[in-house]
């Protein structure tokens, strides 16, 4: 295998699995623990619990699919900058699932908010897009200006 066909796998392995494991802590904390919303606010409980059943199926098999991937790239300290793109690839994973679920669910469909039942729902949408942003940018940054030090290499 090709060190481009490794890269190439490092870089989707990680958006995957970032982007199914921002999935399944939105699914974790906000819809089990704090019980804020689920994917499809319904009087009917029995289609709230089915529509989280759906998305936790899907967040866990795009983890899965993400950790095949990652997997079949190899050792990530094989490679020059392997560590930079598992790293960054998890937080640009997570902050686009962030960012598509908070603009696509909250505003475009408008099927849930973060915290619908708050005084300022608004407040907490924005605050998870914020989040979306940061985690984006974090992991664009680590990708583009991390000393090489941090791979291991000089």
């Amino acid at each position: 295998m090709t060190i481009e066909v490794r890269k190439k796998y490092l870089n989707v392995g990680s958006f995957l699995l970032g982007f199914g494991f921002l999935g399944a802590l939105d699914g974790i904390i906000f819809h089990q623990l704090l019980q804020w919303h689920s994917v499809v606010l319904s009087p009917d409980r029995t289609i709230e619990i089915i529509s989280d059943g759906i998305f936790h199926f899907a967040v866990t098999i795009t983890m899965i699919a993400g950790a095949i991937i990652l997997w079949l790239g190899g050792k990530p300290t094989d490679l020059s900058k392997g560590i930079r793109y598992v790293i960054s690839g998890l937080l640009i994973g997570g902050g686009t699932f962030n960012l598509i679920e908070g603009i696509v669910n909250h505003h475009i469909l408008q099927i849930h908010r973060v915290r619908p039942d708050a005084e300022n729902p608004l407040l907490y949408d924005l605050a998870f897009l914020a989040s979306g942003a940061v985690l984006l940018i974090a992991g664009l940054l680590i990708r583009k200006t991390v000393p090489k030090l941090v791979d291991g290499k000089r």
